[in-house]
């Protein structure tokens, strides 16, 4: 099965999803953002996988990539293919959908809890909110009706499902090397904004790994039984 892998140049790592997802039977088809103009054809695709990246939807400096990634999206969800969105693929699934995408009311970095909604928390699995996530963001999405947000936090929409589709604000795909290579550089400076430092959030990623790394294959079996399989339905 090919599944499409949308990713930033500097931050093709998929972690555990891509881990998970290849122990299903998933073979990727890498598209990278910053290559826009000159992805392939993908007629055979059988999921879309689409990752975080340093950007924001709204960046005029980006709008070109942007456009294509969610007319790709669009296209998918026309054709009945499944979507996964982490993060940014969240927020741009999000705004193909009908919701918008803007600076969140709080930045946030770091292992978070999100909670289910009262409205929603009969259909919430429980592994959405039975540890925490890695957070790394600073832009928060609406949803439009029709669109189910599972669990929030007070950044905003943290997990929401449609019609062939699945959400998350957080990052189930987290690695040790991830957040290694997110807390370098530019990273830390947002670290710092934050209160935090580089060893703060490594040593709380160590402590979580393994905990994150199960609720992650439980996200993507999950993904696959409720979204992919019933994709028609």
């Amino acid at each position: 099965m090919r599944a499409v892998l949308i990713v930033n140049k500097d931050e093709a790592d998929s972690g555990h999803v891509g881990h998970e997802l290849r122990q299903r039977g998933y073979a990727f088809t890498e598209l990278v953002r910053e290559d826009w103009d000159s992805w392939p054809k993908v007629d055979d695709m059988s999921l879309v996988v689409s990752m975080g990246s340093a950007w924001s939807t709204y960046w005029p400096l980006y709008e070109s990539p942007i456009k294509v990634e969610q007319v790709l999206m669009a296209d998918a969800l026309s054709r009945g293919i499944p979507i996964l969105g982490i993060c940014f693929g969240a927020q741009q699934l999000a705004t193909v959908l009908g919701g918008t995408v803007k600076t969140a009311k709080i930045t946030e970095i770091g292992w978070k809890m999100v909670k289910k909604l009262p409205e929603t928390a009969h259909i919430a699995p429980d592994w959405l909110v039975s540890g925490p996530w890695m957070q790394w963001h600073a832009d928060a999405c609406s949803v439009p009706q029709g669109v189910t947000v599972l669990a929030d936090s007070a950044a905003g929409p943290q997990a929401f499902v449609g019609k062939g589709c699945f959400g998350v604000q957080f990052h189930p795909e987290a690695t040790e090397s991830i957040v290694r290579m997110w807390s370098r550089g530019a990273g830390e400076v947002e670290l710092a904004a934050q209160g935090l430092s580089r060893d703060d959030v490594m040593n709380d990623t160590l402590r979580h790994l393994e905990d994150a790394h199960q609720r992650c294959a439980q996200l993507v079996e999950w993904f696959i039984d409720t979204i992919v399989m019933h994709k028609d339905t």
